[in-house]
């Protein structure tokens, strides 16, 4: 009977004990670890960037999907930044808001147009504005690209990148993951002194929220 007891008592506590997968928090940060700053050496870094890698954060988060689950999800921004892009997210997962997905910009070879291609969501990337010399903010890990696709780069020719986000740039569809000016996601953004590329003239930056607003 006492080892029935002690049995059922083990049994208990394996289903009780949270995976460690589980126990990870939902949203938290620190430094990038070894496996992750090697993977970025030479792609989103190199020697040269005008921050270095012990600047910069590694963010773990959980998001909403286009598949109305949840997923996981990575970011690198500074650490400067790293506490309220937090929040922010933490804000977004509570009103639901869509994200196709969430990975770090070297599973793309840090190519900006392929990222934006798969509806990409991500943040540092150690490169030029484009057609320019002059670093990004993304370069300093003070801006963010949000689901592209939904949310794209126009300009006053015609011009939209990625290709696919043409059919979004009628702002008044309430599609999964287009962002709204004054809508959530902006007010979100706002609240940690982040501006919009969707309140730009011309061009018009809908994906994207800088530090700078640049």
């Amino acid at each position: 009977m006492k080892r029935l007891i002690a049995v059922a008592a083990v049994a208990t506590a394996l289903v009780a004990a949270p995976s460690a997968a589980s126990a990870a928090p939902a949203f938290s940060y620190g430094p990038i670890d070894a496996a992750t700053k090697e993977r970025m050496t030479g792609v989103s870094w190199h020697r040269g960037c005008p921050v270095g890698l012990n600047d910069l954060r590694l963010l773990k988060v959980r998001h909403w999907g286009f598949d109305n689950r949840v997923h996981r999800g990575r970011l690198v921004v500074h650490e400067d930044s790293a506490r309220g892009m937090v929040r922010v997210l933490r804000n977004l997962f509570r009103h639901k808001f869509k994200i196709r997905r969430m990975r770090l910009v070297d599973a793309y070879g840090a190519d900006d147009h392929r990222s934006m291609a798969a509806d990409n969501t991500s943040a540092f990337n150690c490169r030029f504005v484009s057609g320019t010399e002059r670093w990004s903010e993304h370069a300093y890990g003070h801006a963010i690209d949000v689901n592209p696709i939904e949310n794209p780069y126009a300009d006053s020719d015609g011009y939209v990148s990625p290709p696919a986000g043409a059919p979004y740039l009628d702002r008044s569809q309430r599609a999964k993951g287009l962002i709204h000016r004054g809508g959530n996601v902006v007010r979100a953004f706002a609240a940690i002194g982040w501006e919009w590329g969707g309140y730009w003239d011309w061009p018009k930056d809908y994906q994207h929220f800088s530090l700078t607003g640049g």
